[in-house]
């Protein structure tokens, strides 16, 4: 695969450039080493192309994801409680998950799971892989 473009969202590529050149060449060596004719695994479904191969989402993400490993770097998943209460998601918010769950309970209110989950990370930097569902990116 390839470079092609990018955003530099709030400078960021410029961050790693100057900061994390290290981390830049490592997700440059991801994207180059992933092989994309491998990927092409999917098989169309849809009558004006049945048959047809396409770029399989999941077979790239595992190639992505397989380069990633091999750099160290690591999925982040934090999972916390909210409830409709704003008042009392900011007072339970720096505690652990536990406690959230108990507060929002102890206040008779409904607990809700949630989660924040990161693709990739290494040393405070985040990348995020995603291949369709474009609407979310």
């Amino acid at each position: 695969m390839k470079i092609a473009t990018y955003y530099s969202h709030l400078n960021g590529l410029e961050f790693l450039l100057v900061h994390k050149p290290g981390l830049w060449k490592e997700i440059q060596d991801v994207i180059k080493r992933a092989d994309a004719t491998l990927c092409q695994t999917k098989v169309s479904k849809e009558i004006r192309t049945k048959g047809q191969l396409f770029y399989s989402p999941r077979a790239m993400n595992k190639a992505i994801r397989a380069g990633f490993s091999r750099h160290r770097w690591s999925e982040r998943r934090i999972s916390y409680w909210v409830t409709s209460d704003a008042k009392l998601i900011r007072k339970t918010m720096f505690m652990d998950a536990a406690q959230q769950k108990a507060e929002i309970e102890g206040a008779g209110l409904k607990a809700l799971a949630s989660h924040n989950q990161t693709d990739f990370v290494k040393e405070r930097v985040a990348v995020e892989v995603q291949f369709g569902k474009y609407a979310f990116v």
